[in-house]
């Protein structure tokens, strides 16, 4: 304090009590956030006990990130300390979040090696907003089950909300896992193929079937096949007669062999594979079995 009998402070009083540097005072003095009180005969800007007390509430918004924008509003009684703690804790969130994506990224070039490119790849799908990775997701269902009245419309939906976000937190195989989906999804032969799933089961649903025979259809198969996998016993194999037997009957094996393909393949299964690792739920099972069968018709074809 000067010995003035003002009670006034100069700037270097000032900072040796708050522990501030004295160019920090002046800078957000010059910055307009801490206006001095009054000046000296030589110039000096001074500042009174109310201004050490709006010091100690700048330094503590600044050392919260918050900018001077934001502290010249609260100072200024534009807004309050809650909203603007309001407002930083979402913007605190977002970088959060942002960081998380780049530590999974990195953390996923570093396990696969990837070059520059891959790596650009990577991190510009790994930062697709929501509103962009709906767009991918959407435009692929779309092409997928467009004039298809018949199909299964809760597959659509599943389908649409399957995969449009990271979790909060991602690891790096999600990472990998949500690059490579974006890709799949946006490859034209694989629309192609899960297009013709779609026509297949538009196709079935349009004629009437008895109830639940899908479901018995996949319980005989996962039985039939899984204790002939048991045994060894190959797909080309000539005991594998008797399995495909029990499992079609009389049914157009051609036929059934083009569904299978269609909805049992090795890039529809790595989808549901990467689908898995996003949601962080264990991988579909009987892909094996399911694949077989395709196999055993596959060596019969023609026959």
């Amino acid at each position: 304090m000067i010995d003035d009998g003002t009670g006034l402070f100069t700037i270097g009083e000032l900072a040796r009590a708050t522990g501030l540097t004295v160019r920090t005072i002046r800078y957000w003095s010059d910055e307009g956030v801490l206006t001095p009180v009054a000046r000296s005969a030589g110039g000096y800007r001074l500042y009174d006990a109310e201004s050490a007390a709006r010091l100690e509430l700048i330094r503590t918004l600044r050392e919260l990130g918050l900018g001077l924008d934001a502290v010249r509003e609260v100072l200024a009684g534009e807004t309050t300390v809650a909203e603007v703690a309001a407002a930083h804790v979402a913007a605190l969130d977002a970088q959060i979040r942002s960081l998380k994506v780049t530590r999974a990224v990195l953390s996923t070039v570093a396990k696969r090696g990837a070059t520059a490119e891959e790596m650009t790849l990577m991190n510009k799908l790994a930062r697709l907003s929501a509103a962009e990775r709906r767009r991918i997701v959407e435009e692929f269902v779309e092409e997928m089950f467009h004039g298809l009245d018949t199909a299964d419309p809760d597959i659509r939906e599943r389908m649409r909300t399957s995969a449009l976000s990271l979790p909060d937190d991602p690891t790096p195989e999600q990472v990998d896992a949500w690059v490579e989906l974006a890709e799949l999804i946006q490859d034209p032969e694989f629309r192609a193929q899960m297009r013709q799933a779609a026509e297949f089961n538009a196709a079935d649903r349009g004629h009437e079937t008895p109830a639940g025979a899908s479901m018995w259809f996949f319980k005989r198969l996962v039985e039939l096949v899984g204790r002939a996998r048991e045994k060894g016993i190959a797909p080309e194999a000539p005991e594998a007669d008797r399995v495909l037997a029990d499992l079609l009957g009389t049914a157009d094996r051609a036929a059934v062999l083009a569904r299978m393909k269609a909805s049992h393949n090795v890039r529809l299964a790595r989808y549901r594979e990467l689908l898995a690792s996003l949601k962080g739920t264990a991988a579909p099972a009987h892909e094996e079995d399911f694949a077989w069968v395709v196999a055993a018709l596959e060596a019969r074809a023609g026959r």
